[in-house]
């Protein structure tokens, strides 16, 4: 970790608007218990996301592939890294029938970086989304990919299936982005965006993280850029730190804040912004489509 973010005074105590009640209701007892009885992999679940009852509920629910190892290190992240086991060419099909068990309506898909593999995971994110559309042809998808290196077969791969939305996140400012993603680039992840749309993905959509050290006008610039690569969605949500090892959180952005970045969005032309601290890259995603 960089010496000057361990220095620093990490805010004590988290402010009452990022409590979270616990998830309730009928749809989500059922789908837990689905989860719980055949052993299902959700990012809903694994991540403890403060959304859960909420997204369950409306049927939407997110998926992991390429297992749970990441060949990248980001700041931010507390998924492991290291090196990934060999790819489950089952996957695509155990996943489809997950889908198909808790019956979701609206299916997220994400994955850790495979940067160790030639195709960088993307057969598997192809073979993944055929699968899905075979054994649940009402579902719709958001696929939240990772950059692929910017090499333009392995996003071709995701063109080809066309998900209703497809998702990369840029996580945060242009200057934060070597210490928070250490092997990203802020240029590859616009080009990324920009080539998708180009290649006629219906909607595509990214996400930034907040309470790192940012500045608004900063914040603002990354929603400007991302404009100018046709991006349709936005989700902006507050950075938690996932352990003392991770980059600590500088400032705990207020909901009035926030609100501003809503408002700021949409004059800038966004179709969907999800501005909130308690927001999630698949926050709402079942509204995305749209």
């Amino acid at each position: 970790m960089n010496t000057v973010l361990e220095s620093n005074i990490i805010p004590t105590g988290k402010p009452k608007w990022l409590r979270v009640k616990l998830p309730t209701g009928k749809k989500y007892t059922e789908l837990r218990g689905l989860v719980d009885k055949y052993k299902l992999n959700t990012i809903c679940t694994s991540g403890s996301c403060p959304n859960m009852g909420e997204c369950w509920g409306d049927g939407t629910a997110t998926f992991m592939i390429l297992g749970n190892v990441c060949t990248r290190s980001c700041g931010f992240c507390g998924v492991k890294t290291g090196r990934p086991e060999t790819v489950d060419w089952d996957e695509p099909e155990k996943v489809a029938r997950s889908i198909k068990i808790m019956n979701i309506k609206h299916a997220v898909i994400t994955s850790v970086d495979r940067d160790d593999i030639k195709d960088m995971g993307s057969i598997i994110w192809a073979e993944t989304i055929k699968a899905i559309r075979r054994m649940n042809p009402e579902t719709t998808l958001e696929t939240l990919i990772p950059d692929f290196q910017g090499v333009e077969r392995n996003l071709d791969r995701i063109v080809e299936v066309s998900p209703e939305v497809v998702s990369h996140n840029m996580e945060t400012v242009r200057r934060l982005t070597r210490e928070v993603r250490i092997q990203a680039k802020y240029d590859r992840s616009l080009a990324v965006l920009k080539y998708l749309k180009d290649q006629g993905i219906r909607r595509t959509k990214s996400g930034i993280m907040l309470g790192l050290g940012e500045t608004e006008e900063e914040v603002i610039q990354t929603m400007k850029d991302l404009r100018e690569a046709n991006v349709d969605i936005v989700t902006i949500g507050q950075y938690l730190q996932p352990s003392k090892k991770h980059l600590p959180v500088k400032e705990f952005i207020t909901p009035e804040q926030f609100a501003k970045y809503e408002q700021i969005g949409k004059e800038l032309g966004f179709r969907h912004v999800e501005s909130g601290a308690l927001v999630r890259s698949s926050y709402h995603a079942q509204k995305h489509i749209l």
